[in-house]
């Protein structure tokens, strides 16, 4: 519902296009949603205090607050799966903001214990609602349970968000304390598209309990004034192949919910008979365990529980999402990949998974509702990407693309030229000015023209609406569609 006139998800407190709307190079994604200041390993010892422990969650760890730095979550990985939690948060958190949604500043980072120094009297509650006291011997249970190099100490750092946190938000439905929240949330294009960011990340535990609504003040120094809401996916080290205590729910992550009624109810009718793609699983990704190209079904892909705004996403909504995935280059995906500071193989092997994987989804979103995007109009000459070829989902055999062209109220048919495709997927059509420059009110219905452009691998077309304001003003372009056949406008 909250799809702007051109199909795309227009600017909000929940997304914002990045990557979609402009290139990003290297160096800005790997910066990703992090501010100038940044925790400093070099510092002098006892210059990181810790002022909050953290005893909740798969990876306990404590905040520290750094005078004239900022605050900054501190989480390590759990021994039987050293580095992988801190790399795959600080990867993700950065695709994330590439694509357009709001993500913590996670970054791994290496640091003497001494740097760390505790504030007298700190005490932690766990979900239980036991209060302990975070003591010397607390937080030296946690630096020693992480990951080392070196002598150093692995953890994930995580800077404190602005604003005032007021909860998680929920995938569907409103939130009653925010005027701003009037689409219902199962509704919104970008939670329900993200389902594929999540299906190719293998962020299973994609739920309401790993986001989080901060109030941001418009004016920083009246926190109780007039501000806004800022919704943020936080907690995302659970992607690349997180392990459980059993091995049969690991294998099954991303494949089956942790209960799945219909898969239940299946190899019960059919005696088990059914050989289930967890079942073909290896451990062959190292570190990342059953995180693997193979056997992936972006159409099937199951996070650990159902998701309202998941199981609501329509064709048009993974067609989005997917023209967000295809600007993500085998370059970009390297770059993201490296913040996780993994070693070497570790490095190679997450890399062309990741690129795998993204070929699955594009493959199969983009092949159904036209993959064209980038429209502009330059006078009389229309321009698009065709995302399928760019990407090279599209066979080398694909049809060159054809243009259908329709005027007026009644849509009459009138002769358009061949489009023109480059090697690298730009998609060039030259339009005839049929109305004058004067003459015609601006809204008379003559000055209306719909393109379609039929690329030759997706059944439907692009559909492009236009008004024909004359040779001086060109064409003005108001308008995109993608149906899913090559129909004539209705």
């Amino acid at each position: 519902m909250n799809v702007n006139a051109f199909d795309e998800v227009p600017d909000s407190s929940w997304f914002t296009n990045r990557l979609g709307a402009t290139p990003l190079t290297p160096a800005e994604l790997m910066r990703g949603p992090c501010a100038e200041h940044q925790l400093d390993p070099a510092m002098p010892d006892g210059s990181w205090v810790v002022d909050k422990g953290k005893d909740n969650g798969a990876n306990p760890g404590f905040r520290v607050n750094v005078p004239h730095v900022g605050k900054f979550m501190l989480k390590g990985d759990i021994p039987s799966e050293p580095d992988r939690a801190t790399g795959a948060t600080a990867i993700s958190t950065r695709i994330y903001h590439a694509a357009g949604y709001f993500a913590p500043c996670d970054t791994v980072v290496y640091f003497r214990p001494e740097l760390v120094a505790l504030k007298p009297g700190l005490t932690v509650t766990n979900n239980e609602g036991v209060t302990r006291p975070f003591d010397q011997a607390a937080l030296m249970r946690i630096l020693n349970s992480a990951s080392h190099r070196d002598g150093l100490v692995r953890m994930a750092s995580s800077e404190w968000l602005p604003g005032k946190p007021i909860g998680p938000y929920k995938y569907d439905g409103l939130r009653d304390d925010d005027p701003n929240d009037v689409i219902a949330h199962e509704d919104r294009r970008e939670l329900r598209g993200a389902r594929l960011i999540a299906a190719w990340l293998n962020h299973f535990d994609s739920r309401e309990q790993n986001t989080l609504d901060v109030f941001v003040p418009a004016d920083p120094k009246h926190k109780d004034g007039p501000g806004h809401v800022v919704h943020y996916i936080i907690d995302i080290g659970d992607s690349f192949g997180s392990e459980w205590s059993t091995d049969a729910l690991s294998r099954q992550m991303g494949h089956a919910y942790v209960f799945d009624a219909p898969y239940i109810a299946e190899d019960f009718v059919t005696l088990g008979l059914i050989e289930r793609p967890w079942e073909r699983a290896r451990r062959d990704g190292g570190i990342f365990a059953y995180f693997s190209a193979r056997d992936f079904d972006p159409e099937l892909w199951r996070g650990e529980y159902p998701n309202p705004a998941f199981g609501r996403m329509t064709e048009a909504d993974g067609a989005w999402a997917a023209r967000i995935i295809a600007r993500f280059t085998d370059e970009l995906v390297a770059a993201a990949v490296d913040v996780g500071k993994y070693d070497a193989v570790s490095d190679a092997y997450l890399t062309r998974t990741l690129i795998l994987r993204r070929d699955a989804i594009l493959r199969r979103y983009l092949s159904r509702l036209s993959p064209l995007a980038d429209v502009k109009v330059h006078g009389t000459r229309l321009e698009a990407v065709d995302l399928a070829r760019r990407t090279r989902v599209a066979p080398r055999d694909t049809p060159p693309p054809v243009a259908r062209l329709y005027r007026g109220a009644g849509h009459r048919r009138e002769a358009v030229a061949a489009p023109l495709v480059s090697t690298d997927g730009r998609v060039s059509l030259q339009l005839v000015q049929r109305a004058p420059d004067g003459g015609l009110r601006p809204d008379d219905p003559e000055r209306y023209v719909i393109v379609d452009i039929l690329d030759g691998f997706a059944p439907g077309p692009l559909r492009v609406h236009l008004y024909d304001l004359g040779p001086r003003a060109g064409f003005r372009l108001v308008g995109i569609e993608r149906p899913e056949d090559a129909d004539p406008p209705r």
